[in-house]
């Protein structure tokens, strides 16, 4: 067979012309030592903070310690499988999660991926887990109020769009009632709520997805579960990937966001495992010396932005749990400190009946009538500084000491206003009915109600002005005030007399 010289020629020509020599350089480094979700590589000697990294066999890991000779590598899943002497390579990338509305109604872990068995998430938008929260010119004042639809905080703690205001208190106090209670009063208010899970139970975690799923909430809510038996890697990570989530929708989308972290006190408690193991050197309480700029950088980020940069907010609201109510312990201190206010709650209250259990007293926004609509600010004007002279006066009366008719009267008022002020799990009010039962309460309305029928004749009493009086409260509603006092007064007098006479 003769072989064609010129065929073999033009095929090698045609080849040389097609092949393009590149050049793949990967910076890789190898694992000195391993364990409980710590890897400490050498070899990388220009890996940044919170740089990803990825293991020979596909496992992610985050350069978190950067020493002269090694990289401490957090170990983002299970590290169990790696071993000395694995390679790994720098990605050259911080880290990202997914973002979208394709994440509505889904639970997702802290790295964005599904764990509720429906499926990928289809969306190719991504935003970094770490970002600088916005400076103060790309804000605004916080004015517009953030409803929970529990009158005890609506009334006397008002919460803001753009605020960070915390919930503390001890374990079994209702700290996630009321956080999941302001997600499902903001059904139908174009609110996108983000709620974060961090070292609870799966058990407990399943059973408030269940409860918002009943109330209709999955629509405009997000899940980012971290639970107890997740790695601390991944409880640390939670909260700043719940943040990134909502962080789409005010930036991109000009919308109002909420954020729920519950809790950071497990968040703080994971991180100080974390620097301990990568022997960062222990302070207060064991923890890391920048353990404050732990959530100091993440609470920062909610804002109210100016209408030049979208007008969206993030609205951060933190559960921390304190110890035997011990507030003055090292991460309660450094949040209130971080936070626009404090949602107290009392175990003895709750222990009492007093639900939700918040003190009055001790807790605080630092936002205030800023964030309330002008009707709720007219009547709730003394009712905090009331119910503190109450409490007072409650404790002087329990000597037994004869008291004259004035102060018997502020006692029976403040026992009403306790009466008033008290609610149900999963029932948000909403704000036109709180103005109006604390219209009535606070004007001495109620005074001739029996204490044990207060629930009852401010339940009727609403169905009454809603069912035959409703353009009072549409008022009220769409005009942000009480028009007509007097007609308000004259029809609670009225229902009163008819209600007393059953």
């Amino acid at each position: 067979m003769k072989i064609k010289t010129d065929e073999i020629t033009s095929v090698l020509k045609s080849e040389i012309k097609k092949f393009d020599a590149q050049l793949n350089l990967e910076e890789t480094g190898d694992v000195i030592s391993v364990g409980d979700g710590i890897a400490r590589v050498y070899g990388l000697d220009r890996a940044m903070f919170n740089e990803m990294v990825e293991f020979e066999e596909g496992t992610l890991g985050l350069a978190f310690n950067l020493e002269e000779n090694s990289v401490g590598v957090v170990v983002l899943g299970e590290y169990t499988q790696l071993r000395e002497g694995m390679k790994v390579k720098r990605l050259g990338r911080v880290l990202e999660v997914p973002a979208g509305e394709a994440l509505l109604g889904r639970i997702v872990d802290a790295m964005g991926r599904p764990i509720d068995g429906k499926g990928p998430i289809n969306t190719s938008k991504t935003r970094p887990v770490e970002i600088i929260a916005p400076g103060i010119p790309r804000r605004q004042p916080v004015k517009e109020p953030m409803q929970t639809g529990i009158k005890a905080i609506d009334a006397m703690i008002p919460i803001g769009r753009g605020q960070r205001e915390l919930i503390i208190g001890d374990r079994g106090t209702g700290k996630t009632a009321i956080a999941i209670d302001t997600i499902i009063n903001q059904k139908g208010q174009g609110v996108i709520c983000v709620y974060v899970a961090i070292g609870q139970k799966s058990a407990q975690i399943a059973s408030v997805h269940a409860r918002l799923e009943k109330m209709g909430c999955l629509e405009y809510t997000i899940f980012v579960a971290a639970s107890a038996s997740d790695p601390a890697p991944m409880q640390y990570l939670a909260p700043y990937t719940g943040c990134a989530m909502a962080e789409y929708f005010m930036y991109d989308k000009g919308m109002a966001t909420l954020c729920v972290y519950d809790d950071l006190t497990k968040q703080a408690n994971a991180y100080r495992q974390m620097a301990l193991l990568l022997r960062r050197p222990p302070g207060r309480e064991a923890f890391p010396g920048d353990v404050f700029y732990l959530h100091s950088r993440l609470l920062e980020r909610a804002a109210r932005m100016h209408d030049k940069y979208g007008g969206g907010s993030l609205t951060a609201l933190p559960v921390i749990e304190t110890q035997e109510g011990e507030v003055s312990a090292y991460i309660p201190t450094n949040v209130i400190s971080i936070t626009d206010g404090q949602i107290y709650l009392q175990p003895n209250l709750f222990a009492s009946g007093q639900r939700p259990a918040v003190d009055v007293g001790i807790s605080v926004s630092r936002v205030g009538g800023n964030a309330q609509i002008k009707a709720m600010k007219a009547v709730s004007g003394r009712m905090k500084l009331d119910l503190a002279q109450f409490r007072d006066l409650e404790a002087f009366a329990q000597l037994g000491t004869e008291l004259d008719a004035s102060t018997q009267a502020q006692l029976d008022r403040g026992y009403r206003v306790l009466e008033v002020l008290k609610q149900n799990e999963s029932e948000p009010w909403p704000v036109e009915e709180q103005v109006a039962t604390i219209f009535a309460v606070t004007r001495g309305l109620m005074d001739r109600i029996p204490v044990a029928d207060v629930k009852r004749f401010e339940a009727q009493m609403v169905k009454y002005l809603r069912e035959r009086h409703g353009s009072i409260l549409q008022g009220i509603r769409e005009k942000k005030v009480v028009e007509d006092e007097g007609r308000l007064e004259k029809l609670i007098i009225e229902f009163a007399d008819e209600f007393l006479k059953k």
